[in-house]
């Protein structure tokens, strides 16, 4: 039904107007009474098969919700409650700030993709701080970036300034360092930058949370060489962090069914979706390699079904994540991605999604 809506109405809406349509309907229906409990029966995952345990927390399910979606906290209820396992709210800034100019979300319906240069668009960490001190259930892990007018060299006050008022409401922090829509922050990315502004975030968290260590995370791009992506890996082994994302959206545009003309006239942003598959598989599988099962790796770009899925966990990732996929399958889209990974689960004679996790890279040794 909803793929039938989408193709017959929403696909004709601006996207950015869609999404927040669609999102302020779903905020509103768990508004009523009784809603909530009516979706965590329709949709939330039950299977033992997928519970499972990731930066001290247990899981009901593997699939979250990537940063970009919920980017200031308002429907974390709402989402968890159609199914997904966790949801990571932000990109959050320490001050509030519009974003690039509309439009700046588009779609590639034939490449199952998504161009965005939404540029950080949020109300602040003050305000994200203030809807997370009164959310009561599920995992909720904060993305952090830096306030597009900050100099790169105040970015590490910047991301602490976020890290104090966040850190003690979050399940996990991430450290933002790889959207390609705010100038510079890529950057940030090179590991003399990096380990400065990790260590420091590190401190902020112990500072603002002193009786609950923090689990610290990075998000990387696709778009890193290979030796960059090691560098970034040894880096976490260093300073002891408790995760990396990969990926973020890809600059690239190579390999895409829409004619080339038509995705240059969008202009630039980062492309999420099918096309991303691939490279960020790539550089799961190589963080793998190099950190094996002493970092938690939660894989992110391409994730459409429950193969996908499937693929990224026995690859090495613990969690998985999705945006772009979420926006084409639906708000059903949680449910049938858990209930078939639990079918894979069973197939495979295991009773735990965890006996998964980096099955294939066991086996290339």
């Amino acid at each position: 039904m909803y793929r039938f809506l989408y193709w017959l109405v929403l696909q004709r809406l601006p996207a950015e107007g869609t999404h927040r349509v669609s999102f302020a309907m779903l905020r509103a229906l768990v508004a009523l009474p009784g809603a909530v409990a009516m979706l965590r029966w329709m949709f939330a995952p039950r299977a033992d098969e997928l519970r499972v345990k990731a930066f001290g927390r247990d899981l009901p399910g593997p699939l979250g919700l990537a940063a970009g979606f919920d980017k200031d906290a308002k429907g974390v209820r709402a989402l968890l409650a159609i199914g997904f396992g966790f949801v990571e709210i932000g990109t959050v800034t320490a001050e509030a700030q519009p974003g690039n100019p509309k439009p700046r979300l588009f779609r590639l319906p034939r490449d199952r993709a998504l161009v965005n240069r939404m540029g950080f668009n949020n109300d602040g960490a003050v305000a994200a701080a203030q809807r997370l001190a009164h959310r009561a259930e599920g995992t909720v892990g904060v993305n952090i970036g830096k306030t597009k007018r900050v100099a790169e060299s105040e970015a590490l006050a910047d991301f602490t300034a976020s890290a104090e008022r966040l850190a003690p409401l979050a399940d996990y922090l991430v450290v933002n360092v790889s959207s390609p829509n705010t100038p510079g922050l890529r950057d940030l990315q090179a590991v003399d930058k990096l380990r400065p502004l990790l260590a420091g975030v590190r401190d902020a968290c112990d500072r603002a949370s002193p009786l609950r260590k923090v689990p610290l995370l990075v998000k990387i791009a696709p778009d890193l060489a290979d030796d960059d992506i090691d560098a970034v890996a040894d880096l976490a082994l260093e300073l002891g962090l408790d995760g990396i994302i990969a990926t973020n959206t890809t600059i690239a545009r190579t390999g895409l069914v829409t004619p080339a003309d038509e995705v240059a006239a969008l202009g630039a942003g980062g492309l999420s979706g099918a096309p991303l598959k691939d490279r960020a598989l790539a550089v799961l599988r190589r963080l793998r390699a190099r950190v094996g099962d002493r970092v938690t790796l939660v894989a992110v770009g391409g994730i459409e079904t429950a193969d996908d899925a499937w693929q990224r966990i026995r690859a090495g990732a613990t969690l998985v994540q999705s945006y772009t996929g979420f926006i084409y399958g639906g708000p059903a889209w949680p449910r049938r991605i858990h209930r078939e990974l639990a079918a894979k689960v069973r197939a495979a004679g295991l009773t735990s999604i965890a006996q998964a996790i980096g099955a294939d890279a066991q086996q290339a040794r």
